[in-house]
Formats: structure tokens, C-alpha cells, sequence
């Protein structure tokens, strides 16, 4: 099993943490979603240091029951939705460099960890994408389901909006992380949609640009709502469609 291997971040690792955690709690503030919120506080990340796996796997095991699972790099679908029907969430070791400080290929610590560890801090976060884990893993072999739950992840747990108190917030760790796609996200011709379960599954997704939609939820149990509607129409007749 892969280590985090903590004594070996350099100074520079150091450095590239510390800019991006200033520069995107900056960006964030009123922007993000209160459960990112508290559970940056919660987590006890802050910009002086990498987060411990471990301690951080300690805090979230007593929060939600669940744990960092740390990886080299991008897992298939069966590595990956395995890892979430465990409650583990896997956590990529290395950071990005100050050369690739704006743009990386793959995701890094920064966007795993600070994009995505906050939210597991919430029960009702965490319990949907244990769901959704388990979900995926009853139909590994069905290219078209697989296809469909990636989609539901995509516009969800990375790029996802939620209205609060009238507000629309941020929640998806690709636009807590990065700070190009909150400006994207924010410009005034920004594409955001009302979120319907259907109109997702049948949306194109990518992560090799800036997003062309986003879907903003009406509420959080909306989000919870979605995965059970999905596994019930995926367990019955339900003709996907080609996927597009």
C-alpha cells in the first residue's frame, strides 16, 4: 500500500501549499458553501504545513466514518468507486510544481485534499458519496452506467453549485481548488442551470477544459435524492441512451 511519505516534501512543496491555500481561501470567502466552510475549520487544514494523511484520516474517521486512501495517480472506475463504497477517498501524494502552479494535467494533493477532504467533514456529503460508491460498484461491466454515475460525479462532487440562503455557493472540489474555474464559474456569462437528474446523465462532462455548465442544486437533500433515483432507475428497465 502506498505511504504519504511526509519527510519528503520539500520546502518548495511547502511553499506551492501554502500560496494556493492563501490564494483560494481568499477566493472563496462568501463563495463556498458553508459545509466546505466549517469543515476546512473542522479538518484543522491550515497554511503553514501539508496536511498529515494520517491525522487528517484520524479526524474524518471520527467525524464520518471515513479515511484518506493515498495513490500515485488517476485510478480506473473500479479502483476508484471501490475506494468510496469503503468510505476511503483516495488522496494523490504529490504536489504540483510552481511551474505547473496554474495548470495541472492530473489531479494533485491541493486538489484532493483541500478540494475535497473539507466536504467529507459533513455526514450527509460523506453517506452520498458512500452511496454513490456503492452504487457504481454493483455495475462495473455497464460502460453506459458507468458513463452516467461519472457524469452524476462530475457536475456534483467536482463542479457542483448549491443555493443557501439565496445565495449560490460553491461545493465541487474542481472550483474549490482552482482558481481559474471560480473566475469562469463567476463571469457574468457563466452557463449555470437548475440541476435535474436527467438533463446530467445525458450532458457531456470533461475535465480537460474549463467547464461549459454548471448545475446548481436547489438544496442538499436534492443531491441526496439524485443518487437513489439513479440506482433505482439503473436497477430497473431503464434504456440509457447512447452515450453522446
Amino acid at each position: 500500500m502506498l505511504q504519504q511519505h511526509y519527510d519528503r516534501y520539500t520546502a518548495q512543496d511547502q511553499l506551492v501549499w501554502k500560496v494556493l491555500f492563501d490564494r483560494q481561501t481568499a477566493l472563496l470567502h462568501k463563495r463556498a458553501c458553508h459545509a466546505f466552510s466549517e469543515g476546512l475549520q473542522r479538518i484543522g487544514f491550515h497554511r503553514n504545513a501539508i496536511p498529515n494523511f494520517e491525522e487528517t484520516s484520524e479526524r474524518l474517521q471520527k467525524a464520518t466514518g471515513w479515511q484518506l486512501e493515498p495513490v500515485q495517480g488517476m485510478l480506473n472506475d473500479a479502483e476508484f468507486f471501490g475506494l468510496l463504497a469503503q468510505r476511503k477517498f483516495p488522496a494523490t501524494v504529490w504536489i504540483r510544481s510552481m511551474a505547473q502552479f496554474d495548470f495541472i494535467e492530473e489531479p494533485d494533493l491541493f486538489h484532493g485534499v483541500f478540494g475535497h477532504v473539507p466536504l467529507l467533514m459533513n455526514q450527509a456529503f460523506a453517506d452520498f458519496l458512500h452511496v454513490l460508491g456503492h452504487v457504481a460498484a454493483q455495475h462495473l461491466h455497464d460502460a453506459a452506467a458507468l458513463e452516467r454515475l461519472d457524469r452524476l460525479y462530475g457536475f456534483t462532487v467536482q463542479f457542483g453549485l448549491v443555493e443557501e440562503e439565496g445565495v449560490t455557493r460553491m461545493y465541487g472540489a474542481g472550483l474549490l481548488s482552482s482558481s481559474g474555474e471560480i473566475h469562469h464559474c463567476i463571469a457574468d456569462d457563466s452557463n449555470r442551470r437548475p440541476f435535474d437528474l436527467a438533463t446530467v446523465l445525458h450532458t457531456p462532462y470533461s475535465e480537460a477544459h474549463l467547464q461549459d455548465l454548471y448545475f446548481v442544486l436547489p438544496n442538499w437533500e436534492h443531491l441526496t435524492g439524485s443518487v437513489a433515483e439513479l440506482a433505482a432507475l439503473l436497477a430497473s428497465d431503464w434504456q440509457l441512451k447512447p452515450v453522446e
